[in-house]
């Protein structure tokens, strides 16, 4: 039997301890520091570069490996690669299961609609020049991995956790060498690109006098804005806190049965099949909302059992976490040959993020142009949470709808963006079809989103116009 303390729980904890750590040393340091507090890099960042500068450290006196010392188990790396993987599914799961009563107008629904598309149109301009970059480094660095180039509309699109779940199946099953490291470095590089492409914008929307900024506000929650009407109570013999943990671990319990079952039917497939474990997670939680909801109707449950402000907790907990262990599993030392490309494609994704984002923003949403410009630009170079931090800085009080198009539009970049993550699964195979197949499908996104300006209906002339012109 392990003795007590040489269990390797307390290699676990004690990680899970130094990521926490490193997120309360990130937001001393931003608090304390005025560069830092106007550079924009989210805390879970810093807390993530922290702990790659002290590993990197510690790797030049020591010659090892922090992360996978005895103090933490042997073999850390591995565990801040698993925390990663499974705080983004975590992270998704509580977000879907709030609840929202409202309803949109057409013109909303619209923009959401649009805001989702653009979500995807983006993915596939990144994967694009990302993929056609490393197709042209093949030529000239042999042995180079040529798909290597689609890992960056999942670091800079989709952030940290899909990152390493893709570098992870092209580790794994199409031997990229560094594959994961590699995904979680195109991360990093998103939210600098996410930080540095921010505050520029916002210098030059200063300077040309467009620059409005509100401030956020700082008042107290409101009792209705942390519980509603006919919820359970906040402590009862069990605390709610509790219960919203609880719903969100039977709610991945669902997802990892799911992913199992297609698993067996699906053998070949399976590295895919765990690697959708947000989408699945989605899915359930999408379920678990409707059975809710069910034995609300025949009574079976007579409280509200979701509360939105402590799953919101919950998921911005979850993927803090996720974000600080995924650039902390960072292998420097793996990424030596790489540096270039990761430089280039990490550069390119930035001016073309901003290009596109900037186009889409102007002809699609003239009303709030600068604020839905600044949230689709954070979230497509870093995450949500990214896109949140910039859009505060010009719309503190989120006045226009732009917070709101960010947290609906998840639902048609789903839909449109599922193909997507089956072709990356295609690119180390055949990466050239795997463009010509992006660039289709970006056309195709792209018509969908200016349809009312490449479709415009011809205005009916007054009768009194055409009988004029006849005469």
């Amino acid at each position: 039997m392990e003795q007590l303390w040489t269990s390797d729980v307390w290699g676990t904890l004690l990680l899970v301890a130094t990521l926490l750590a490193s997120l309360l040393v990130g937001n001393l340091l931003k608090k304390e520091i005025p560069f830092l507090n106007n550079s924009l890099i989210p805390t879970s960042v810093l807390g993530g570069i922290i702990l790659i500068i002290v590993a990197a450290i510690y790797k030049a006196i020591s010659g090892d490996v922090m992360f996978d010392t005895a103090f933490f188990g042997g073999n850390g790396t591995e565990k801040l690669e698993v925390i990663t993987y499974h705080a983004l599914a975590l992270g998704f799961i509580a977000s879907s299961l709030k609840t929202t009563e409202q309803k949109l107008s057409k013109k909303r629904a619209t923009e959401i609609f649009n805001t989702g598309v653009t979500t995807v149109s983006t993915y596939l301009i990144q994967g694009i020049f990302g993929l056609a970059i490393t197709l042209i480094a093949t030529l000239f660095i042999s042995g180079f991995f040529a798909a290597a180039g689609v890992l960056l509309p999942f670091g800079y699109g989709q952030g940290t956790g899909q990152a390493l779940n893709y570098g992870m199946i092209y580790e794994s099953e199409f031997g990229f060498v560094g594959g994961k490291s590699f995904g979680l470095t195109i991360a990093a590089l998103g939210f600098l690109s996410a930080s540095i492409g921010g505050v520029i914008h916002l210098n030059i929307m200063k300077h040309t006098g467009k620059l409005k900024k509100t401030e956020a506000n700082t008042t107290p929650l409101t009792e209705k804005e942390i519980e509603h009407e006919n919820e359970i109570p906040m402590q009862e013999s069990i605390d709610k806190m509790t219960v919203q943990i609880a719903l969100i671990a039977v709610t991945y319990f669902l997802a990892y049965g799911v992913m199992y079952l297609l698993g067996l039917l699906l053998p070949g497939m399976k590295a895919t099949i765990y690697g959708f474990n947000f989408l699945i997670g989605v899915l359930m939680a999408t379920a678990v909302k409707g059975l809710i909801k069910l034995f609300k109707k025949f009574k079976t449950l007579k409280k509200d059992y979701t509360n939105n402000f402590l799953l919101t907790r919950a998921s911005n907990f979850f993927f803090d976490v996720m974000i600080v262990s995924g650039i902390a599993a960072i292998r420097l030392d793996i990424l030596e040959n790489y540096w270039g490309i990761i430089l280039i494609l990490g550069v390119v994704s930035l001016v073309i993020t901003y290009a596109y984002n900037r186009l889409v923003a102007k002809l699609l949403f003239p009303e709030y142009t600068e604020e839905q410009f600044m949230v689709m630009y954070g979230m497509l170079t870093g995450t949500a949470s990214t896109g949140i931090i910039l859009l505060r800085e010009i719309d503190g009080n989120f006045e226009t709808p732009a917070a709101d198009n960010l947290v609906y539009q998840n639902f048609p970049a789903i839909v449109f963006g599922f193909p997507m993550m089956l072709l990356a699964t295609l690119a180390p195979v055949k990466p050239v079809l795997t463009l010509i197949i992006f660039i289709v499908f970006f056309i195709a996104m792209n018509i969908i989103l200016f349809r009312s300006f490449i479709f415009k209906r011809r205005k009916k002339k007054p009768v009194s116009d055409e009988k004029a012109s006849e005469e």
